[in-house]
């Protein structure tokens, strides 16, 4: 389905003008943030001078809808199409890789000379085809998997100092994650300045995502606040501000501010300080009531003419970013792709702009194996909003959406339910395209996987919390989807626990040492498990052995044939007890 195609067509105006200096583009999410969690919108808490400061002179898009949780937001952000199309509505399970087919905005830039960064969380797979040095992205600094500390980052990785991989290697850093990856956007930025080349910085912070960790200094004004993690949180958002501040006045420093589009914005409803204040909305992260995917948007370029305070109130979405960008910056459009979102780019240089008054949306939130019809969705049309097929609220007189006035309007829901069904009648037939981790690839040999991305209908070990209580349940093994680079002999190593830890399949582990805020993932004791056997089934290769717990690693030494399959791996305990090997290193000889 390309309904809104046409009015792409229709909106599009090129403002790069031949010969015209390109301009660079920092575009900074946040993640977990929501709409209320700012003190231009109102927040009585919570203090946010540099992004108000960016308000009042940036264009606001008031009504602008992303996915209720993070990879879903951040799939469609990066390629302009709906979060299910491109193979991510959840955030682990396999169903948080970004498929290979899609193309991103890193790579739109890339082939048009510029030079792109990426730093933090990128959140759309860890393996090959699917990081952000495999998309399109020149430089990267980036923690592993949804969050620091999640399974797929480096072990015992807490907020402060740990390591991050720097194009595709671990290196070791100093300081609170935040202020790192906004250091290594500006050694980026920089850079591309000596080079003579234009950027794309797309900078994605972990903070204020859970568990809640602020530097002291950034936490102790919110004391008050009767809750640790909600102290926490708003203190990481003061420190996002504060690098909001630093990062444009380094711009400007570096006579950059004037031509560079800025961006602020987030990836979904908040996850804590909805309770605390929401704007007047409903719910908040994971919901598809308005605080669920409402989230702030503000934009700044004043050598294009954006700015000045003003606000778009036409209803908007994260799918319109790509477009818009490639409008702005006068980028070649891919080939063959077709954005189910628009271009933004004359309604931000003129907001009174008309066009956008009839537009339907859709977000909805599909953490499952596979998408369920009308599962946590809101169509949206102006102030309309069709809940889960069902419920139905005017937003404009009931913005937090406590009366369903569906039976009134029968018109409204009957029009909206039909733009969902061809909605899903597009989408559907793209849901059984499975992402793939590749093995054996040059560029990622050996593969390195991890339990987050286990396919199962249970919730895999997704931080390393869970990989040290070694929790066992239907949730504790799965499988992976696969793609066999090429036919050969392959090392398959199987490890309880990571490389980096270094430790025997059946040993205990000691809690880390804890950080500021609330409980770190890896405070969690390690617990001890005994297997005595070892199984792999991958393609027609199904292989069993008898292990010494007290080794670090089982090997299997096999020959694969090149093809996609799926790879189980598992451990077995003398009193049959089954776990999944947590981490797999896969390397072809």
């Amino acid at each position: 389905m390309r309904i809104l195609f046409a009015l792409f067509l229709l909106t599009t105006t090129v403002f790069g003008a031949p010969g015209a200096e390109r301009p660079n583009v920092v575009i900074v999410i946040t993640d977990d943030q929501g709409y209320g969690d700012l003190s231009c919108h109102g927040n009585p808490v919570l203090k946010t001078p540099h992004i108000d400061e960016l308000h009042k002179e940036a264009v606001r898009l008031t009504d602008y809808h992303v996915s209720p949780t993070c990879s879903p937001t951040r799939s469609a952000f990066l390629t302009g199409h709906w979060t299910n199309r491109t193979g991510v509505w959840h955030t682990i399970m396999g169903r948080s890789m970004l498929r290979e087919n899609e193309v991103t905005m890193g790579q739109i830039f890339k082939d048009a000379g510029y030079a792109t960064g990426m730093f933090g969380k990128w959140h759309l797979g860890d393996n090959y085809p699917f990081r952000p040095e495999d998309r399109g992205y020149t430089e990267v600094m980036r923690h592993g998997g949804g969050g620091v500390g999640q399974t797929p980052d480096y072990w015992d990785n807490a907020y402060f100092d740990g390591a991050y991989w720097h194009n595709s290697k671990p290196e070791q850093v100093q300081g609170f994650c935040t202020d790192v990856f906004f250091d290594y956007a500006k050694r980026f930025i920089r850079s591309s300045k000596k080079q003579n080349k234009p950027f794309l910085a797309y900078i994605a912070t972990n903070a204020p995502h859970g568990p809640m960790h602020a530097p002291e200094e950034w936490a102790a004004p919110y004391a008050d606040v009767k809750n640790v993690g909600l102290q926490h949180f708003f203190g990481m958002i003061a420190n996002i501000d504060d690098n909001v501040g630093k990062m444009r006045k380094f711009l400007a420093d570096e006579g950059l501010a004037e031509n560079t589009i800025f961006i602020f914005t987030t990836d979904n409803g908040s996850s804590s300080g909805w309770r605390l204040f929401n704007a007047g909305m409903r719910a908040g992260k994971g919901s598809e009531y308005e605080g669920g995917h409402r989230v702030p948007f503000f934009v700044s370029w004043p050598a294009g003419g954006i700015g000045g305070g003003v606000d778009v109130d036409s209803t908007t979405a994260h799918v319109d970013v790509v477009p818009t960008l490639i409008e702005l910056c006068g980028l070649n459009r891919p080939r063959k792709v077709r954005f189910d979102g628009i271009s933004l780019g004359s309604v931000l240089k003129d907001p009174k702009t008309a066009g956008l008054a009839s537009r339907i949306l859709v977000t909805d939130s599909q953490r499952v194996k596979d998408p369920i019809k009308w599962r946590k969705s809101s169509v949206m049309q102006g102030k309309w909003r069709l809940i889960n097929g069902k419920e139905l609220y005017n937003i404009g007189d009931d913005p937090g959406q406590k009366t369903d006035i569906a039976s009134q309007n029968p018109a409204v829901v009957q029009r909206l339910s039909q733009f969902y069904e061809q909605w899903w009648a597009d989408l559907e037939p793209s849901f059984k395209q499975n992402a793939a981790i590749y093995l054996g690839h040059p560029k990622d040999n050996p593969a390195r996987l991890t339990s987050h991305d286990w396919i199962t209908t249970g919730s895999t070990p997704w931080n390393q919390a869970h990989i040290r209580k070694a929790t066992n349940g239907d949730g504790n093994t799965g499988f992976w989807n696969v793609h066999v680079h090429s036919s050969g002999r392959y090392t398959i190593r199987l490890r309880r626990w990571p490389e980096t830890a270094d430790l025997p399949i059946n040993a205990p582990l000691a809690p880390g040492a804890p950080v500021p805020g609330t409980r770190a993932f890896r405070t969690t004791p390690g617990v001890a498990i005994s297997p005595v056997k070892a199984a792999i089934s991958i393609g027609d290769v199904n292989e069993e052995q008898k292990i010494d717990p007290s080794s670090k690693e089982v090997v299997f030494d096999v020959v694969l044939k090149k093809g996609r399959t799926r790879f189980t791996a598992l451990f077995t305990t003398g009193d049959g007890e089954k776990y999944g090997a947590y981490y797999a290193y896969v390397e072809k000889k």
